[in-house]
């Protein structure tokens, strides 16, 4: 069975910085790709990709944080993160994190909620 876990959202003051986990059980990340999703909460938004980092080859990210995130992968422990710095409120979203085995297989993780406030 395939799990994926997120990790490492918390509250932060704007300004600061956050890294999440995603692990990832049951499949190896090696061969896919693993992207960040993320959606403001009670705020009807869709789920708004982040970025994503390929099995091989340099990680993109959206334009309203690349300046800031960073994406990277250790495919020897299963697990991806996300550098988060200079946080802004509008940053406060749940974090998804999502691995594409292929066209028509994917996994999600449940989320991890980063909150933006002083």
């Amino acid at each position: 069975q395939v799990q994926l876990v997120e990790s490492g959202g918390g509250l932060v003051q704007p300004g600061g910085s956050l890294r999440l986990s995603c692990t990832s059980s049951g499949i190896s990340i090696g061969d896919y790709v693993m992207l960040w999703y993320r959606q403001a909460p009670n705020s009807g938004k869709r789920r708004e990709l982040v970025g994503l980092a390929p099995a091989s080859g340099s990680a993109n990210l959206a334009d309203s944080v690349k300046a800031r995130f960073t994406i990277s992968r250790d495919n020897a422990k299963n697990t991806m993160y996300l550098q988060m710095n200079n946080l802004k409120s509008e940053d406060t979203a749940v974090y998804y994190c999502n691995l594409r085995q292929d066209a028509r297989v994917e996994y999600w993780g449940k989320g991890t909620l980063v909150t933006v406030s002083s």
